[in-house]
């Protein structure tokens, strides 16, 4: 049997939950390169996701803490999609994937992991990226340092003026 070894992940398993809502807390630290913000809009943040399912995946979260889509006025649901737009456009140039999955995952049932905050992931993928493993050897591939592909996207112009 072959063993791949992802410990970053226990940190995260076993790591003591924050009290407050991380999507709300990391902006006001002004910390966006520790936290991995990429892009800060009026209404929404792009931020790189500290576990992803694939390299360069990352969100697009509105700075209101709210629940669901609908509860967002349409200004920031407007900017979200520009945001997702810019999103998609830096990873094609940073990461070159293949395709990508956009969705947002609303409740606790549907696979949020901080449901009390809406956000909308976008997530680059290559055909047989991460194939069986997430499956049979519950483990994901990552190629890349977050470290690495926070500097790929602001070099693909994802913190440029729109």
């Amino acid at each position: 049997m072959t063993r791949l070894w992802t410990p970053w992940r226990m940190a995260f398993i076993q790591g003591e939950k924050p009290r407050e809502c991380i999507f709300c807390t990391k902006p006001r630290e002004n910390r966006d390169r520790a936290n991995y913000i990429l892009y800060r809009g009026r209404h929404n943040y792009i931020i790189l996701n500290a576990f992803p399912y694939a390299s360069g995946h990352l969100m697009i979260v509105p700075f209101a803490h709210v629940p669901s889509l609908e509860d967002l006025e349409p200004a920031v649901t407007a900017e979200m999609m520009e945001l997702t737009k810019r999103a998609l456009t830096a990873l094609r140039v940073a990461e070159r994937p293949e395709a990508f999955n956009v969705g947002v995952n609303i409740g606790k049932a549907a696979g949020a992991g901080i449901a009390d905050h809406v956000h909308l992931h976008v997530v680059p993928r290559w055909v047989g990226d991460n194939n069986f493993m997430p499956v049979i050897g519950n483990a994901r591939l990552l190629p890349e340092m977050l470290e690495t592909t926070y500097e790929k996207l602001i070099a693909a112009g994802i913190a440029a003026s729109p």
